[in-house]
């Protein structure tokens, strides 16, 4: 049977070598903006913003402005900052702020620091006049209002969608020319940290008059196995922004991943293409033997969609694809490429430690990354759309994505924000699912959620007939009728075996299961230390299960018409520490922490979701305080059988379960705990801890020596607090003081402790010092490249410990 299926975009627009040089050019705007705070609650305190005679919205330009907008403004006591940026980083936590949000002082009750200006001058050449110049943002939080120039170019309330802006006829061609934004986070648009600010890219691209519309591809394919050859489809919409009638042609070619052709369309001509209108057409092409896309071989090709005007090229849009068919199915749950395929995933907001929502794309590969090496194969973007460099980074990973949408409903507001979210992200090969919302309470058990989940997947299916939709389901018996795909949030909340039984024609995923985790290396609540808590897999209390994880995982994992199982969360995030409050601030459910450190339950989830021999046994056997006291250690192993020896003795040797876990008792004593792992009978591999010797040095450790010189690339710097014999002391939190040499910067730091509450984002942007503790033996530096070759050298101090010196080489 034949089925739509479609082909992957990866937004980076690029100048098809093929075509003439310059004809689309797409800058990057991210760096020599300058900010300052506003007021929300007072216009004049918010630099006069709209208390002009004629504002901003009396006139077009109107020569009474005084504000930032005006190019007449002086900004020389502004901040000088590099976009991505979030100014909720540097702002200080406070008792009385928003739990959900991290208690970040941002938000209604802090008007001084809940609105930020930026500006920011650009110089466009003369020869640049005649061409179409987009302004585009891909994020920026929240309630943003935009001018150019002096001119309002219009406003953007969500915080999570791509904003764009033809600023043509207001240029200054062969001259400097003003962007101004302001962003206002008064009002929180989610339940957990959002940041503010411009906290994703700034592009301009110019394009000829007549050229591909903005996201103006539609690449899909018709695949027949056993795939021998698939139909390409390509939809393309043509803008003629000239000021006269144009005929054009479009051709479609496409490239492997070596560069060579293998594949062309015929030409399609588009007559009398009036000035200003848009239009569409559609083009097909036959691939033999296609490369098909898939987790463990995430292969790309590119379509080079070339515009010709009077026989001469005038664009040259390159769109990056992978060929794959993907299928939810009733009873085989998830298949790529017709094979089964068990979803093993994890939800994660947009926030890390020592940079909030700012994150540059070096840090949301190696986030990918991380999540990789635990056996990952699959992201929830919750509870907003990913950004496109996220998307890009999954693409090329072999990640499959559950893009979702921020707000469920199918009025004109909401619609909008839908279409442009699948328009801009329905040519990535890695989003499998598009997720119209997430746990709306109020209409779960209604008629009004039925109608509402019914419309909505059918203009999902109007905006992307490629690909099903689901809405996150939180217990309601109603609302989950109306949805392509079952999206089901806990199976402690859903009766999901019983609604199987009932209707065997749904097909399922589980959008969010529990984790259990608590905070990485601790093993005992103290009303000492309130803003930690131990993982709540180690009883029943929480959950009324024991290693509530496993019970997740077992559940998805042994019924066939699950499709797979979305954790929450792949890592710590700032805000909704529940079920603590203040002074804890990230939540701590994360498989890894917030700096991507792994919690032990990292390492169930490694044993059952990858075939690498895994042994890891916990807690630590640092447990100073707790001698005499008996204790219970675990294993996560996906060994057949695992034995135990604590101290000298040996407590036996256990089968482990499929999907499962070990324990023993023992009464804890400074020493050696030492597991062997077997498989048939034979001794495999084996593991030891043991209590540490007092701190002594610090180690550092870079996931890359060498970083590019382009003002963006970073080294992801893991800090090790380790004794003289070389392990790493897990109760060690030394204060450490970082120093960086070298034309670079710090760009964040970070400990993984969810109650910390000193500075982790510096103030200024050349930062080469920085202080923080490290938690339980471990820290985070994140070192930013200048656009200059370089060696930089970190430098990491404390007292009575040895320094720890890396070396980066910026290239």
């Amino acid at each position: 049977m034949k089925r739509r299926l479609f082909l992957a975009c990866l937004l980076g627009t690029v100048i098809c070598a093929s075509a003439q040089t310059g004809m689309r050019e797409t800058v990057r705007l991210d760096e020599g903006w300058r900010f300052a705070y506003g007021h929300a609650a007072d216009p004049v305190k918010d630099f006069g913003c709209g208390t002009e005679y004629f504002n901003y919205l009396t006139k077009a330009n109107s020569i009474h402005n005084e504000g930032p907008y005006a190019v007449k403004f002086n900004d020389s006591t502004w901040q000088e900052v590099m976009v991505p940026h979030d100014w909720v980083a540097t702002l200080p936590y406070a008792p009385e702020a928003s739990h959900s949000h991290g208690y970040k002082t941002v938000g209604y009750k802090y008007p001084t620091t809940s609105v930020g200006w930026y500006r920011k001058t650009i110089s466009i050449p003369k020869t640049d006049e005649g061409k179409r110049l987009t302004l585009r943002f891909d994020g920026i939080f929240r309630d943003a209002r935009v001018w150019f120039n002096g001119f309002y170019m219009g406003s953007e309330p969500s915080g999570y969608a791509t904003q764009e802006y033809d600023v043509t006829e207001y240029v200054n061609y062969g001259g400097d020319n003003l962007i101004c934004v302001r962003a206002d986070a008064s009002l929180e648009e989610g339940w957990f940290y959002e940041g503010a600010g411009i906290y994703r890219d700034v592009w301009l691209e110019k394009t000829a008059a007549v050229s591909v519309a903005p996201f103006g591809t539609f690449v899909y394919a018709e695949l027949r196995s056993p795939y021998t050859s698939a139909t390409i489809y390509i939809e393309t919409e043509v803008n003629n922004h000239s000021s006269k009638v144009q005929d054009c042609q479009v051709e479609q070619r496409i490239l492997d991943a070596e560069g060579h052709e293998v594949g062309k369309t015929i030409s399609v001509m588009m007559d009398a293409l009036r000035p200003r209108e848009t239009r569409g057409c559609k083009q097909q092409l036959t691939l033999s033997d296609p490369h098909l896309w898939s987790t463990t071989d995430p292969y790309l090709y590119k379509v080079e969609t070339l515009i010709r005007v009077n026989g001469q090229v005038t664009d040259c849009y390159q769109t990056t694809i992978g060929i794959r068919e993907i299928a939810f199915d009733a009873d085989k749950g998830f298949l790529l490429n017709g094979q089964q395929l068990k979803l093993r995933g994890v939800n994660l907001h947009q926030d890390h430690a020592g940079v909030g929502t700012a994150m540059p794309e070096a840090l949301m590969a190696w986030r990918i990354r991380q999540l990789k090496e635990l056996g990952c194969n699959a992201y929830r973007s919750s509870h907003n759309p990913a950004s496109p460099a996220l998307l890009d980074i999954c693409d090329h990973e072999g990640i499959l994505v559950i893009d979702e949408n921020r707000l469920t409903g199918v009025n004109e507001e909401h619609l909008r924000l839908l279409e442009r979210l699948i328009k801009r992200d329905r040519n990535h090969p890695s989003v499998i699912l598009w997720s119209c919302g997430n746990e709306e309470w109020g209409i779960e058990n209604n008629v009004q959620g039925t109608r509402l989940a019914e419309a909505m997947k059918e203009y999902v299916r109007l905006f992307d007939p490629t690909r099903p939709s689901t809405l996150a389901n939180a217990g309601g018996s109603e609302l989950i009728k109306g949805v392509d795909v079952v999206g089901y949030n806990y199976i402690s909340q859903n009766d999901v075996v019983n609604r199987r039984l009932q209707h065997p024609e749904w097909r399922i995923v589980g959008t969010e299961e529990f984790t259990g985790c608590g905070t990485r290396g601790v093993y005992f609540d103290s009303p000492d230390v309130p803003g930690r808590m131990r993982s709540m897999n180690f009883d029943e209390k929480g959950y009324g299960v024991e290693n509530v994880i496993e019970r997740g995982w077992r559940f998805y994992a042994e019924h066939d018409w699950a499709a797979g199982a979305f954790f929450w969360t792949g890592f710590d995030y700032r805000g909704e520490p529940n079920p603590l409050t203040y002074p804890a601030t990230d939540s701590e459910f994360g498989i890894l922490d917030y700096c991507g450190f792994w919690k032990d339950e990292a390492w169930y989830l490694k044993s059952w979701w990858t075939d690498e021999p895994v042994l890891h046994i916990f807690p630590h056997w640092n447990l100073q305080g707790h001698e005499g006291e008996e204790i219970e250690l675990w294993a996560y192993s996906n060994c057949e059988e695992v034995e135990l020896t604590v101290n000298g003795r040996d407590l036996g040797r256990q089968t482990m379960p499929r999907n499962g876990h070990l324990k023993w008792k023992a009464v804890y004593q400074p020493g050696k705990v030492v597991a062997v792992g077997y498989k048939n009978g034979r001794r495999i591999m084996s593991k030891t801890i043991e209590t540490t010797k007092p701190a002594a040095k610090i180690v550092l450790r870079s996931d890359r020596q060498t970083i590019d010189a382009d003002g963006r690339d970073l080294a992801v710097v893991t800090v090790e607090i380790q004794d003289i014999e070389g392990h790493i002391v897990p109760d060690a939190s030394p204060l450490l003081t970082f120093c960086l040499d070298g034309d670079g910067r710090i760009l964040g730091v970070g400990n993984g402790d969810p109650s910390y509450l000193g500075a982790d984002h510096p103030q200024g942007k050349d930062c080469k010092t920085f202080v923080i503790p490290a938690f339980n033996g471990l820290a985070q530096v994140l070192v930013q490249s200048s656009h200059s070759p370089a060696v930089l050298t970190l430098t990491a101090s404390a007292e009575q410990l040895k320094n720890g010196n890396l070396t980066i080489n910026v290239q």
